[in-house]
């Protein structure tokens, strides 16, 4: 295969492995819908239904995630450079809440 023809095809090769619904990437790290079922405690049919939806919960989708061994990361691709989100992690890890104001110290 002639240089610029092959590196088109791992160009696109690379692309398709980088994007994934949930049943390709579950399949990919060589786990049934039974045994994600297991590790989230919930039915392999929930699972089916998870996987068709394309709209869930961030915390939802974060579960199953981890359950497949990796790290749900949002990030948003700004005009001038991405950013990590970083709102959505778990409390515990880095998201800190921080206390309201009182009324009182807000009013005087």
């Amino acid at each position: 295969m002639p240089g610029e023809v092959r590196l088109r095809s791992e160009a696109s090769a690379a692309k398709m492995i980088s994007e994934m619904g949930l049943a390709e990437l579950r399949a990919a790290m060589d786990m049934t819908q039974e045994s994600l079922a297991n590790a989230l405690h919930v039915k392999q049919a929930s699972i089916s239904k998870m996987e068709r939806r394309s709209d869930m919960y961030i915390s939802t989708l974060s579960k199953i995630i981890e359950a497949m061994g990796g790290e749900l990361q949002i990030v948003a691709k700004m005009p001038n450079g991405n950013v990590k989100i970083r709102q959505f992690t778990r409390y515990g890890k880095t998201n800190l809440r921080l206390p309201l104001p009182s009324a009182k110290s807000q009013n005087g």
